[in-house]
């Protein structure tokens, strides 16, 4: 039972911080895509800009590996964003395989549980027979409250899990399409020949959606 219980304050303590460390406004802040909106329209993308945005947020990581190779050609670029994206998944990603681990061995420990307390059962059958009809009952029950237990925490486990690997590509999928909005922009802007007026570039907000 003290192993459930174990896995029952590693699983509550990871869905927590998971929780919090996969907020939108901490993963996909969207003042730093206005403010790299900014820089890009006013061709301030310096080393000291790039380098603030990628320490930003996961978002801002996508934003700098697009802006550092805007001027590469295109397949490129999406090469490096979604290279940078396969590091910042991993990254997201993390604890969540403990997470998936709790939520299969909680149920095999249970039954381990279980198995254990009948074996005890069947041993008390050995030496007082079958007379006490209560302490029989007694044992199974303490028994299968071990399974119960292990299917208690192995259920939240598996959704929780199931639910942050799901959000997870979804900020990944919003991410990448930020980053390749805003670096197909500033390739539009640059195409512009000197002397001529560039169409107004859209805000972050317009560009990307709510």
């Amino acid at each position: 039972m003290i192993p459930i219980l174990l896995c029952s304050a590693v699983a509550m303590g990871i869905i927590v911080e998971r929780f919090w460390s996969l907020r939108r406004s901490a993963v996909t802040p969207k003042p730093l895509l206005d403010q790299a909106w900014q820089w890009a329209r006013a061709k301030d993308l310096g080393a000291k800009h790039i380098d603030a945005l990628r320490r930003n947020s996961p978002l801002g990581r996508l934003l700098a590996a697009g802006l550092e190779n805007r001027h590469k050609p295109r397949i490129i670029i999406m090469e490096v964003i979604e290279d940078t994206g396969r590091h910042v998944v991993h990254e997201l990603e993390r604890f969540l395989n403990t997470l998936g681990t709790i939520a299969v061995i909680s149920p095999l420990l249970g039954l381990l549980g279980t198995v254990i307390g009948m074996i005890k059962v069947f041993s008390m059958i050995l030496e007082q027979g079958v007379g006490n009809a209560n302490a029989l009952a007694g044992g199974i029950s303490e028994a299968l409250v071990t399974t119960a237990a292990g299917l208690t925490v192995a259920i939240p486990s598996l959704m929780f899990y199931r639910y942050f690997r799901g959000r997870i590509g979804e900020l990944v999928i919003t991410m990448e399409d930020q980053a390749f909005k805003l670096v197909a922009a500033l390739e539009e802007q640059d195409s512009h020949p000197p002397g001529t007026a560039a169409p107004k570039a859209r805000s972050a907000s317009q560009a990307t959606g709510p």
